[in-house]
């Protein structure tokens, strides 16, 4: 995406980074994280349009908070400063950012003073998120105040070509934040044209660029992210591909079946579907410890998919469905490292394969996009996060055949009556968990002794972060009796209601 205008966003360590890359990739126009102690040189070379800079914890005025190359003010390009970015802006241009009586979190009303560029248009009175304690008392020469609130008399700032706001326009709190920031990218004069059809273009080209006339495998897990990848890297090399399908029987109910459908006879691609089911039950036999688990697939799932792969002599390239927050989350200053991705626990090292990886510069919603552009079906587009160890981590224990059918039993009913209700896109992973304890009750004149069923729905934007979703009563109620009357061995119902943190979004 070289030739695409960028907007860098500097990470000042706020939670908020990649939600701004994100609004700003909403207004179409591309988006890249990066850290904030590149030298102004670096930050050149990756020829920005713009710049923002992030919010963060620190205050500009304690020794060792972060700062930037001040060489970065003489690039000439546009600059937009966010809560601590704007601090910073103010302190290193001559300002003053001081103490004040007191912080604004939350909510806080603000005033916008007329004339201003960034601000034109909107409510004199409006509300927006603040989060800060410092605040800028003094503005450098050359800008102008263009905001205020009663703790904040600088809650907006301008020049020509550089403007900071204390608030965060970047939340949905704020009612007219991605209004600033797509005014913010017009005055830039960033044309807003990046679309997900000039991703496909961008990376169907870049595939046929790397692979050449050489031949490519892709491990399918059934999941989202590895199902756009291979549909991407079919559109560019077609037959040069093929896919790698290792059902270990811990899918959810009729995934496995779909994915064979969905790439094999519906999108045409050649697919080796390895039916292992038997072979990672025996592995797992008398295994309960959870790490223990999840390295007993993982490394079986590895085996499995060299062996196939094994058969593809003549394959030089892997397509891996790697996101951005999997490189922003490698750590490394320049992003060149990826984490161990895959999605049970990562493929061996020593593996001779050059990774093709079509996804990398995008975020989980602009996959999906992606996928849908691409002709793939909801069900896999829309398909929630799966942990790569399937059924196996929700089912606590030792995991047995007939433990999974009735859990496969159980999750299908929760996400169906959660699709019924017209929330399944509104939550980010809803399932079903079985305990690894029996549970009294009475069926009929009868008393049973039966599993209970543990259901967990959380909402979130990444993962990071996650809250339990507030599912209407009368749905879970429909579950429950739904779950009990129609999956035999389940006597007794819970909701989840832990958020992460605390808890995890998976039991183990």
């Amino acid at each position: 995406m070289t030739d695409t205008p960028t907007v860098l966003v500097v990470d000042f360590g706020a939670q908020y980074a990649q939600l701004i890359a994100r609004r700003v990739r909403e207004a179409k126009v591309f988006s890249e994280i990066v850290a904030n102690d590149l030298t102004a040189a670096e930050y050149a070379a990756k020829n920005p349009a713009a710049i923002i800079f992030s919010g963060g914890p620190a205050s500009v005025n304690v020794n060792g908070a972060p700062v930037i190359d001040p060489g970065i003010y003489d690039l000439g390009v546009p600059i937009l400063g966010i809560c601590y970015g704007a601090q910073l802006i103010a302190k290193q241009l001559g300002g003053t950012v001081s103490r004040f009586e007191a912080g604004e979190y939350g909510r806080t009303a603000m005033h916008v003073h007329p004339g201003g560029r960034l601000l034109a248009g909107q409510p004199a009175e409006q509300n927006v998120w603040m989060s800060h304690f410092d605040c800028i008392s003094e503005v450098p020469d050359g800008f102008t105040v263009t905001a205020s609130t009663i703790n904040a008399p600088v809650a907006a700032f301008e020049s020509d070509h550089i403007c900071g706001v204390q608030y965060h326009p970047e939340v949905s709190h704020t009612p007219f934040g991605q209004q600033v920031l797509e005014r913010w990218l017009d005055v830039s004069g960033i044309a807003r044209t990046w679309t997900m059809a000039n991703v496909i273009d961008d990376q169907i080209a870049a595939v046929r660029a790397q692979v050449g006339s050489g031949r490519a495998i892709c491990g399918l897990s059934g999941g989202v992210d590895s199902a756009v990848a291979a549909a991407l890297v079919h559109e560019a090399i077609g037959a040069q591909l093929t896919c790698v399908f290792v059902d270990t029987g811990l899918m959810r109910k009729n995934e496995g079946e779909q994915v064979v459908e969905t790439f094999q006879k519906t999108q045409g691609i050649e697919l080796i579907h390895v039916r292992a089911g038997d072979e990672f039950f025996a592995k797992l036999a008398g295994v309960t410890e959870p790490e223990a688990k999840r390295k007993a697939i993982g490394e079986l799932f590895i085996r499995l998919f060299e062996r196939a792969a094994g058969g593809i002599e003549d394959a030089r390239f892997l397509v891996q469905g790697t996101l951005y927050p999997d490189v922003i989350e490698s750590g490394s200053k320049h992003a060149s490292t990826i984490k161990s991705h895959h999605n049970v626990g990562g493929l061996p090292e020593d593996m001779d394969f050059e990774l093709v990886e079509p996804l990398r510069d995008l975020f989980k919603d602009e996959v999906r996009a992606v996928g849908s552009a691409l002709g793939l079906p909801d069900e896999i587009v829309w398909r929630q996060p799966f942990p790569g160890p399937g059924l196996g981590v929700r089912i606590i224990g030792e995991v047995t055949p007939d433990k999974v059918a009735i859990l496969q039993d159980a999750d299908l009913i929760v996400r169906e009556e959660l699709h019924r209700a017209g929330l399944d896109r509104q939550i980010w992973q809803s399932f079903a968990v079985l305990p690894d304890i029996r549970a009294v009750g009475v069926m009929g004149d009868e008393r049973t002794y039966g599993y209970p069923c543990i259901i967990r729905a959380v909402t979130s934007e990444d993962a990071m972060t996650a809250d339990w979703a507030r599912i209407p009563y009368e749905v879970l109620e429909t579950m429950s009796s739904r779950i009990i009357n129609e999956v035999p061995g389940i006597n007794r119902v819970a909701y989840d209601i832990t958020s992460k943190p605390p808890g995890t979004i998976e039991w183990e």
